[in-house]
């Protein structure tokens, strides 16, 4: 077990809840290593092939010894570590261990909010164990795991979400700390602002410009100054640097969008090509909202160009989106805002947001209906697709 080092000189804050975030330790890469002992201390890859224009979707924490990170292109990752092995994902598999380390982690706890197949909060403030120390629950949880799978995970224990989560990091593979109210503060203060949770690296860089480095300098700016910096982003920025985050743990997370997205196989310029690959994609999109028995009022069409530029264009009505008409019906005005034609294209993505059910957006075109209209305003007419683009959409077929 870790624990964070040098109490804080400042105010003790009061704690109201006990905090546990479990990481799965490399997750996908773990579950191959697991079923093939073989691969156990090798460099182990999940993703595209390495001839691929694929990216690694995960890796061993050998292969990270190299350099090599999640989203990284595959052709790169190969070329830092030529002898690594390759292996196409499994989500099967993965989902099926994933289930059984969140129903392990329901013996403890009703409040466990999972982020995704490897990763989770867990409030233990009152636990079906009866136990008052959350070290100690989260001690006996990765044992649990270890016992149950094979598998390790890193735990990390506080009074709030965006403690637990940091701690969990802190000491990979196979690590617990803790950090009390008592050395939050001192904690925080020494953390590089890129490891802070919401942080990414466009913020991270912006930040910096700013002089905020770590959670210290980020304390030397007062609410006021981090809203006008970031938005409304600034209201997190500004608490979780003193150390106060009040999210609590959701155990049933509301999905916010539903989406699909394909990096080709070739660069694409030919408009039409690009046609046939959004259709492909606005089929996959209105399955899985016909499964869901939802839609959305925002589409969005995401576009990356071959020099990784990436764009969005998204469209937002009363009506919605419920079926691959609703969308193949405004994706040619929105691809006709991008550079389709003029620039080759590595990937395409659609996502249907803000969902909603169909007597949801009911209510809204009946509200939409009953409000004044203001008055018109000159506008830019935006591109209106031909005749023969928009065919191909709601055909599907490519023309030469």
């Amino acid at each position: 077990m870790e624990i964070t080092p040098a109490p804080c000189r400042l105010a003790r804050m009061p704690t109201t809840r006990k905090i546990i975030h479990i990481d799965m330790d490399a997750f996908f890469a773990s579950v191959e290593q697991l079923d093939r002992p073989e691969l156990l201390g090798l460099p182990v890859i999940v993703g595209g092939a390495p001839n691929s224009r694929g990216v690694v979707a995960a890796c061993s924490y050998e292969a990270r010894a190299f350099g090599i990170h999640s989203a990284m292109p595959s052709v790169r990752a190969h070329q830092l570590c030529p002898q690594a092995v390759f292996i196409r994902p499994r989500m099967a598999r993965y989902q099926e261990m994933s289930r059984q380390i969140m129903t392990l982690f329901r013996r403890y706890t009703p409040l466990v909010e999972q982020l995704s197949v490897d990763e989770a909060f867990l409030d233990v403030t009152d636990n079906l164990m009866g136990e008052p120390s959350a070290t100690r629950i989260a001690q006996a949880i990765r044992a649990a795991i270890r016992e149950t799978t094979g598998l390790t995970a890193s735990a990390g224990v506080s009074y709030n979400k965006f403690l637990a989560k940091i701690a969990s990091g802190y000491h990979k593979p196979d690590g617990l700390t803790v950090i009390p109210p008592d050395r939050a503060r001192d904690f925080i203060a020494a953390l590089p602002i890129g490891k802070f949770y919401g942080v990414g690296p466009a913020t991270e860089r912006k930040m910096q410009a700013h002089g905020i480095r770590t959670g210290a300098d980020l304390l030397r700016f007062s609410r006021q100054e981090m809203v006008a910096l970031f938005g409304k982003t600034g209201h997190f920025f500004h608490d979780i640097a003193r150390g106060l985050d009040q999210r609590p743990v959701q155990p049933v997370r509301v999905r916010k969008s539903i989406g699909a997205e394909t990096t080709l196989a070739e660069d694409i310029l030919d408009y039409a090509r690009v046609s046939v690959v959004l259709y492909q994609l606005v089929q996959q999109v209105s399955r899985l909202l016909a499964e869901k028995a939802t839609g959305g009022r925002t589409l969005t069409l995401k576009v990356r160009y071959n020099d990784f530029t990436t764009i969005t264009r998204s469209s937002t009505t009363p009506q919605g989106f419920f079926s691959a008409q609703d969308i193949l019906a405004q994706l040619p005005r929105l691809l006709a805002a991008t550079e389709a034609g003029r620039r080759r294209i590595r990937l395409l993505g659609v996502t249907v947001a803000n969902l909603c059910n169909e007597q949801e957006a009911r209510r809204m075109r009946i509200r939409q209906l009953i409000l004044p209209f203001p008055p018109a305003r000159a506008t830019r007419p935006a591109p209106t697709p031909s005749a023969d683009t928009r065919s191909r959409f709601e055909s599907g077929q490519e023309t030469r």
